[in-house]
């Protein structure tokens, strides 16, 4: 049975996690649903912050306000891709390989 991180903290802000099989569960659709949400919100708002820093000057406050806003962004957008992550077949050879592959993609993704 697979753990799965939940898109949403439990008590305190730690993280909340599923233990189920079942990637039709209620709870699996619903964080599938909301991960979904998430990532939306994430580009509108790159987007938003794009069109903001190249036509205006923002205020000091506009800037607190996005960077905010940002940050908790990213923050969820970190949370889904260590879900998805976790969730991807690990290859043979342990966690060593999984680095060595984890680098090998980083280091091809650079020379483009």
């Amino acid at each position: 049975m697979g753990m799965r991180l939940l898109p949403w903290s439990g008590e305190g802000g730690q993280p909340a996690y599923l233990l189920t099989d079942d990637q039709d569960s209620y709870l699996s659709r619903l964080a599938d649903n909301l991960e979904a949400v998430q990532l939306g919100m994430a580009e509108d708002l790159l987007s938003h912050t794009q069109k903001l820093m190249a036509d205006e000057k923002p205020s000091e406050t506009e800037l607190r306000s996005m960077v905010t806003f940002l940050s908790e962004s990213l923050r969820d957008s970190v949370r889904v891709a260590r879900s998805r992550g976790d969730r991807l077949p690990k290859p043979d050879g342990g966690d060593n390989a999984v680095s060595l592959v984890a680098r090998a993609d980083v280091d091809r993704e650079i020379i483009r």
